[in-house]
Order: structure tokens, then C-alpha cells, then sequence
């Protein structure tokens, strides 16, 4: 085991104590005695686990909870407690805490509840690593035509309010890059935005992947495995291609929607989260109503804001914007000093139909300059029935 322990407690005996069992362990230690040090550790980032005590000298150890829900990467707390405190302490568990131990310490039980921390720690980190590298990719220019800078406003909009929000549109419209425009627009850009397809999930596998389980909860649940609902947990879930959730689930959706809580599959407590959904489908969602394969309930539930991304073909004013992107953006990942696209080129892409969206546009970029050998996209660099469209 690796990760260092922050240790608050005033008293030197016990801190020397739990000090000792940990380093066996094989963390490392760091023991303070105030609230004031204790903040001055958060500073800097000293402590992947908080073990706190509550009465301290300069204040009130809970206090420290509020501290360490600013920070990236929330480090959690686990609540020290002497005897006639544990009202305090189930206080501070609503307000955050991981779990909260009474003295004299269990140090078997505190063995696995660091065990379930630190596992938690390395979600956090593996969740950073991600979205630090997306974030490249999520930078997409969707487009400055007055349809969608009006629709940008609106989800700008959304962003700060936090509401539910379903995203539609033919596919390789740019649901999941209207998303991220979200995600970064928010109050909830520095926390997990955490993308899931429904339709590449076993139906079978919907509710563990939302929810999470507990071991034994089915035959190949080997261990407890937290759902992308509590991975997202203060930051955004989006769930593309949502018209492929089975019913069953929905059900289940929807009222974890409403109550920001649910049972991990197997398990028997409650877990609050705070999550903003995002839900994205290239289905008739209102058709799918009327055949009973989609609840109604649910839709209305996400819709609260909704957003509709038109076709290509429908906001070909955005395509000259568009292609300066994507030739920056292969520029930069291949090597290249592309600068620029001829006019017959450029009239072929107005005048062909895209039915594969922003999508098809950019593969067609792409395969344009790995056959250009200018600085300039001519029309026959462009795949043929493109090419064709302006005959």
C-alpha cells in the first residue's frame, strides 16, 4: 500500500500510535495538531487521506470538511470521534466525511476503511489524468452561425444552472462536443465530466455501470465497484445515446435523478451524490414514447433545458469555420503547414449533402491533406463523390 495519511489530532500519544500501524502499512505519515497546520498541509496538497479529530485546539476538526470540498482532488476524511461525539460525527458524515471512527480505534476496521479511501484516491487521479487528456479534444469548434450562437447562449445558460439537459441530433452532429461546452462553461468545469454510450453497454450491465455493486452482488462481482454516477459525483454524467437504456433502468435513472441517491446493485446504503446529467440521443425520443420504449417521465425529467443540433446541410455558413479547425488541429497532430483551401474545393463542400455531419467533414479534412502536396487543399484531394458534387 502507498499514499500518505494526514493525521489532525492534538493529542501526541495517539497520533504517535496510529503513526506507527500505518507506516506497517506501508503509508507514509504526516501528524499535526491544529487546524491551522492542517490547512497549511491542504496548500500544499500534503495528505491523499485525512484522519481528523473533532475538538481541537484553534476550532472545530468537522470544519476542515468544507476546506477539502474546493480543493481537485477532494481528499477524503475520515472522522476521529472520543466517547459522547458520534452526533458529531454522523454530522460530518452528511456533510462529506468518508467514515468516522470512535476511540479507542478499531485498527482492523480502520485498515480496510483506508483500504476503500485510498481506492477512491486513485479513481480521483485516474478521473484527472482523463480529463486532462481530453481536454485538447474537447476544445471543437462547433460553429458561429446565428442558429448556433443562439444555441450556444442557451447552453451557456444551461452550464450555470445546473439542470438536466438532453442534447439531440443526427449523429456526428456534435452531441458529446456540445457537452464538453457545457462541462467547460459551468460551475463544474474543474470536476469529473464523466461520458458513457448507452448503446456500447450490455443491457444486462446498465445498472452496475451506472450504479456501481457490491461484492457477491451477482456471479462475477469479485469485489465492490463504484458506478460513473458516484465517479461523477459533483461534476457532469453524460449519457449519449440514451434511447438504448432498457426500461428497467430508466425506472431506476429517474430516480436517482430526482433524489440525487441510489443503491449500488447489491448494496443496502444509500449514496448521495451531486451530479448534473446530460443525455444525448440521434432518436425521435417522442416516437420512441409512443411505442413504449422510452419512459415519458424520464424524457420530460431531461429535458428541463433542450437543445437541438441541426445537420450539417442545414448550417453550411459554419463550413469555412469549421475547416480552418480541423486543418489547424491535422496541422498540429501530423506535421503538416496546410494553410489553406482552394475555391473550387471549398464549393465542392457547400454544394455536397454530409450526411455524416461535422463528423464526415473532418475525416474528409483529414484525408484531403494526407494527399495534398502543397499548403493548399485542391478539389482533388477530395474523396471523389465529394469532388463530384459541384458536376
Amino acid at each position: 500500500m502507498s499514499g500518505t495519511i494526514l493525521i489532525v489530532d492534538d493529542e501526541e500519544n495517539a497520533r504517535s500510535n496510529i503513526s506507527e500501524f500505518l507506516i506497517l502499512g506501508g503509508y507514509e505519515v504526516i501528524g499535526v495538531g491544529t487546524l491551522k497546520e492542517a490547512r497549511e498541509c491542504l496548500k500544499e496538497s500534503k495528505g491523499d487521506i485525512i484522519l481528523l479529530d473533532v475538538t481541537l485546539p484553534d476550532g472545530y476538526g468537522p470544519e476542515l470538511l468544507f476546506d477539502v470540498q474546493h480543493m481537485d482532488n477532494r481528499p477524503p476524511v475520515i472522522i476521529i470521534t472520543a466517547y459522547g461525539e458520534i452526533d458529531m460525527a454522523v454530522d460530518a458524515m452528511k456533510n462529506g466525511a468518508h467514515d468516522f471512527f470512535e476511540k479507542p480505534i478499531d485498527f482492523l476496521r480502520l485498515e480496510r476503511s483506508l483500504k476503500r479511501a485510498y481506492e477512491l484516491v486513485l479513481l480521483r487521479r485516474e478521473l484527472a489524468h482523463y480529463r486532462q487528456s481530453q481536454s485538447d479534444r474537447s476544445k471543437f469548434v462547433i460553429g458561429q452561425s446565428r442558429g448556433m450562437k443562439k444555441l450556444l447562449d442557451q447552453a451557456g445558460k444551461a452550464a450555470k444552472s445546473n439542470v438536466s439537459v438532453l442534447i439531440t441530433g443526427e449523429s456526428g452532429t456534435g452531441k458529446e462536443v456540445l457537452a464538453g461546452y457545457i462541462y467547460r462553461s459551468g460551475n463544474r468545469g474543474n470536476k469529473q465530466f464523466i461520458p458513457i454510450n448507452c448503446a456500447t453497454i450490455q443491457p444486462t450491465m446498465m445498472e452496475s455501470e451506472l450504479f456501481g455493486h457490491e461484492a457477491g452482488a451477482f456471479t462475477s462481482a469479485d469485489k465492490r465497484k463504484p458506478g460513473l454516477m458516484e465517479m461523477a459525483d459533483g461534476g457532469i454524467l453524460f449519457l449519449d445515446e440514451i434511447s438504448s437504456m432498457p426500461l428497467d433502468v430508466q425506472a431506476k435513472l429517474l430516480r436517482a435523478i430526482e433524489e440525487m441517491s441510489f443503491f449500488r446493485v447489491g448494496g443496502t446504503s444509500l449514496i448521495k451524490v451531486d451530479v448534473q446529467i446530460i443525455a444525448a440521443s440521434n432518436h425521435d425520443l417522442k416516437k420512441m414514447i409512443e411505442a413504449n420504449e422510452f419512459r415519458q417521465d424520464l424524457y420530460y425529467r431531461l429535458k428541463v433545458v433542450d437543445l437541438h443540433l441541426p445537420p450539417l446541410r442545414d448550417r453550411k455558413d459554419d463550413i469555412p469555420e469549421l475547416v480552418g479547425f480541423f486543418i489547424r488541429r491535422f496541422n498540429q497532430s501530423m506535421g503538416m503547414n496546410v494553410t489553406g483551401i482552394a475555391p473550387m474545393a471549398l464549393e465542392a463542400l457547400f454544394d455536397y449533402n454530409w450526411p455524416g455531419n461535422i463528423r464526415e467533414l473532418s475525416n474528409t479534412i483529414e484525408r484531403a491533406m494526407i494527399f495534398c502536396d502543397g499548403e493548399t487543399i485542391h478539389i482533388g484531394d477530395l474523396p471523389g463523390d465529394i469532388a463530384r458534387s459541384t458536376e
